[in-house]
């Protein structure tokens, strides 16, 4: 599977925060869970998986703030300006942070390639790409494939 291999800065809309990504895993995703959508106030989320040696916090690290859902994911953000930063599967993975592609300063070379979580999308969502579509995670059953 292709990476992208260079380096990528992004950081929190009040730039107390800063990071750095040398390379994306090759999945990345629009999250449509409900979680996602509140925390991020929008249809859906997008964030791009980056394995915690290609990734590092470049300033404000103690100016973020964490979220712990029932659930066990951790949801990182800027304390001040409440930007969303990270996701993590839960408090203890430590192996891949996932980015929230929107924080980025730059364009990635390659493309979100996937919706999940649309079992539970808002209804007044239109998703109108050809991107796979699975009600719940990857490993979910798949509503529509690409054409």
């Amino acid at each position: 599977m292709q990476r992208d291999t260079k380096l990528y800065q992004g950081g929190c809309l009040c730039g107390k925060v800063r990071y750095a990504a040398t390379q994306f895993e090759a999945n990345m995703a629009h999250c449509h869970c409900s979680m996602c959508r509140k925390f991020h106030g929008a249809a859906f989320a997008t964030f791009g998986s980056v394995k915690q040696e290609n990734f590092r916090w470049i300033q404000g690290e103690k100016e973020l703030a964490a979220y712990q859902a029932p659930n066990g994911t951790v949801r990182r953000f800027c304390k001040h300006c409440g930007s969303s930063l990270s996701f993590a599967p839960s408090a203890d993975a430590v192996e891949v942070i996932e980015i929230s592609l929107g924080s980025l300063d730059s364009d990635l070379e390659r493309l979100p390639d996937a919706h999940i979580y649309v079992g539970s999308k808002a209804n007044w969502d239109v998703i109108s790409d050809e991107l796979p579509q699975y009600a719940e995670g990857r490993a979910s059953r798949c509503l529509s494939a690409p054409k």
